[in-house]
C-alpha cells in the first residue's frame, strides 16, 4: 500500500505529532490500520491526517446527536469517506472510537477550526461533507441541523455563511444567489468577477496542490458543481454568457 492516509494514521507516534484531541483519537487507533510500508515522511504538520480524521469524528458525533445512523447515511459516509478495502475495519474502528470518546464535537471543530481557520474554504469542505451525509436519507433533521449549526459557528461561519452553505444541500429558499453568497443588486460584472472568484477558491486543484486528502478534493467538486449549477441560473436569469 502507498503512503495513503489510512496508512500514516496507523504510523506509530503519529498521535503525537498531530497532537490535540485529534491527536488523541489517531493515537487510540493506531495498529488498527495498515502501516506505510515505505517509510515516507509525514512532515511537520499532517493536515491531510487532521482533516480526515476530524472529519470522521464529526461525522460520528452527529450520528450520536441524532441517534440513529440509516443504511443511506452509511453509504453517503463512504462517499465522503473514501477507504480502501483493506482498511475498512479500521475506520470503522475510527468511526466507533470517536462516537464513545469523553471529548465533544466541539474539541474536534475547534481543532480542525485552528489548523484550516487560514483556509476558511476547507472547513467548508468540512461542512459539506457533513451535510453530504445528514441529508443522505431525505431530510436534514431538527437535531442534525443544531449541530451542524454549532459545527459552522466554531469554524467562524455566521448566519449568513451557514445559510449560504446549507443553500447547497436543501431548499432554504430556492435562490441561486443564496448559494454563491451574492446580493441580487450587484450588476452583472460584478457578479461574473464574484462568480469567477469562488470557482478559482473552490476548484479541487486546490486541494490537491495543498495535499489534502481524496476527501478534500471529492467533496470540491461536489460543492465546485453546485456553484456553476446556480451560476447556469443566474446567467439564464439575465441573460449571460
Amino acid at each position: 500500500m502507498s503512503a495513503g492516509i489510512w496508512g500514516k494514521i496507523g504510523g506509530a507516534g503519529l498521535g503525537g505529532l498531530v497532537g490535540g484531541p485529534i491527536g488523541a483519537l489517531v493515537g487510540g487507533v493506531a495498529g488498527h490500520f495498515l502501516v506505510d510500508r515505505e517509510g515516507a515522511p509525514f512532515g511537520p504538520t499532517p493536515r491531510d491526517v487532521v482533516f480526515t480524521t476530524g472529519l470522521v469524528a464529526l461525522a460520528a458525533k452527529m450520528a450520536k446527536s441524532d441517534g440513529v445512523v440509516t443504511e443511506s447515511e452509511v453509504e453517503a459516509f463512504g462517499q465522503v469517506v473514501q477507504v480502501e478495502p483493506e482498511a475498512r475495519a479500521g475506520v470503522e474502528r475510527l468511526f466507533d472510537l470517536a462516537k464513545a470518546t469523553t471529548a465533544g464535537f466541539e474539541a474536534y471543530a475547534g481543532q480542525l477550526a485552528a489548523t484550516f481557520g487560514e483556509e476558511p474554504a476547507l472547513l467548508e469542505d468540512v461542512l459539506d461533507g457533513l451535510f453530504h451525509i445528514a441529508k443522505a436519507d431525505g431530510a436534514i433533521h431538527e437535531k442534525e441541523e443544531r449541530y451542524l449549526r454549532a459545527v459552522a459557528a466554531i469554524f467562524g461561519f455566521d448566519d449568513d455563511g451557514f445559510r449560504r452553505i446549507a443553500a447547497r444541500h436543501v431548499r432554504l429558499a430556492d435562490d441561486p444567489y443564496l448559494v454563491l453568497g451574492l446580493e441580487r443588486s450587484m450588476d452583472d460584472a460584478a457578479l461574473k468577477a464574484a462568480y469567477r472568484r469562488l470557482v478559482a477558491e473552490t476548484h479541487p486543484d486546490r486541494a490537491l496542490a495543498r495535499g489534502l486528502p481524496p476527501e478534500a478534493v471529492a467533496i470540491a467538486t461536489r460543492r465546485l458543481a453546485a456553484i456553476n449549477a446556480a451560476w447556469d441560473r443566474i446567467a439564464a436569469e439575465r441573460g449571460l454568457r
